[in-house]
């Protein structure tokens, strides 16, 4: 089964989800910018969402989180609740 562990960022606004990406590349920790900005509930866990398996998440993003390399930030990807920065920290394929 595809699992993976994944953290994000949501935000509404297009335009703040690409400064906090941009500072994200800058070297900005992405727990403390997820702690201060992100809207979901993961927020207060500095985005973790933990382990997630394929078809768990709203699917522009569970696509995204079962395509993308590890590792590298993604995004700003939009959905229903706004528009997300995701980080797929380890993933597996079986």
């Amino acid at each position: 089964m595809n699992r993976a562990i994944v953290r994000h960022i949501l935000v509404k606004e297009l335009v703040l989800a690409t400064q906090l990406k941009q500072k994200l590349k800058d070297g900005a920790d992405f727990a403390a910018l997820a702690k201060k900005y992100s809207l979901c509930n993961s927020a207060k866990r500095g985005g973790e969402l933990g382990e997630v398996k394929k078809g768990q998440l709203v699917p522009v993003i569970d696509k995204l989180v079962f395509s993308a390399p590890e590792r590298i930030i993604q995004g700003p990807t939009k959905s229903k609740f706004g528009f997300h920065l995701v980080e797929v920290k380890f993933r597996t394929d079986f």
